[in-house]
């Protein structure tokens, strides 16, 4: 975190520490809507068919969402997929938990019933014989978060299972704004290399998530499929785009903290568009489904 002197002026806290908004519920609150406006349907239509084909007759999907905060992918999916369902809903952070368990649908696309149950603890803790049985691991805004090991372990954890895997609003590092500014370059290099940083004596995979994802899966015999996801924010998402903007100069003002000096004024640049409502901006992500070897 870079020091009080080199924060950018107009920076607040309203909803998160500095570069790092994942968990707290505003802020998941805020991008809720801009998640499943950019998630890619595609996916979910060949995900559709593989459960068809895979499931027994009768028998509830398992499907287990890993850090799934306050719910906001079995809110989005749950109602996209038709059968029963049995979500087990995975958080470290038992408040997190309650919200996402108490939101859940209670009905899937064809009106058959949808159940949730809480698990807590560490995702990266999970292995096959912990989810045996379960057909389906989803994980949203998760992999960039992740070691290249941690990685590893979870197409490891799913394709032993024999699990698909929907993870989805994985980070690419590509920002585009409009209108531009010549520092859009410098804090852009400066916050990917801080989602790659060292954290708690781990190396944070970042925007190199889903190429690792990718691989990982299919070394292992599965079909993946990506699709980009980007989120496209303009003056119908003023205020998740501002908030946005706040945390990624912050993140960039802390792996570089020379870009202090400038902050203010390029933030101060960035809000006055956002509010004129002239503000466009990309952020770049992408969805990844890993089906598994010989089933449809």
């Amino acid at each position: 975190m870079p020091d009080r002197e080199a924060r950018p002026a107009s920076w607040d806290a309203r909803l998160s520490r500095p570069g790092s908004p994942e968990c707290a519920p505003d802020w998941l609150a805020l991008r809720e809507g801009a998640d499943a406006a950019a998630r890619a349907p595609e996916l979910v239509e060949l995900l559709r068919v593989h459960l068809a084909a895979a499931g027994g007759p009768g028998a509830p999907a398992v499907i287990r969402d890993l850090g799934c905060g306050t719910g906001s992918m079995g809110r989005w999916l749950a109602p996209r997929l038709s059968g029963p369902q049995a979500w087990i809903l995975h958080d470290r952070d038992p408040g997190l938990l309650a919200a996402a368990a108490a939101s859940m649908p209670g009905a899937g696309a064809d009106g058959a019933p949808v159940s949730a149950r809480k698990q807590e603890g560490d995702l990266t803790a999970l292995r096959s014989s912990d989810v045996a049985g379960t057909v389906l691991v989803t994980a949203s805004a998760v992999l960039d978060l992740l070691t290249a090991e941690e990685v590893d372990g979870l197409a490891a954890m799913c394709t032993e299972a024999g699990a698909a895997a929907l993870l989805t609003l994985s980070v690419t590092g590509r920002v585009e704004f409009a209108p531009s500014d010549p520092l859009d370059a410098a804090f852009a290099n400066a916050f990917n290399a801080h989602q790659r940083r060292r954290h708690d004596d781990r190396r944070l995979l970042g925007a190199d998530a889903v190429a690792v994802a990718v691989d990982a899966f299919a070394r292992r015999g599965a079909v993946v499929e990506s699709r980009p996801s980007p989120w496209r924010l303009g003056a119908d998402r003023a205020e998740l785009a501002e908030e946005w903007l706040r945390a990624w100069i912050a993140a960039a003002c802390a792996q570089q903290p020379g870009l202090g000096r400038r902050a203010g004024p390029y933030l101060g640049r960035k809000l006055a568009a956002c509010r004129a409502g002239e503000l466009r901006l990309v952020v770049g992500h992408v969805d990844v489904l890993a089906l598994p070897s010989g089933v449809p």
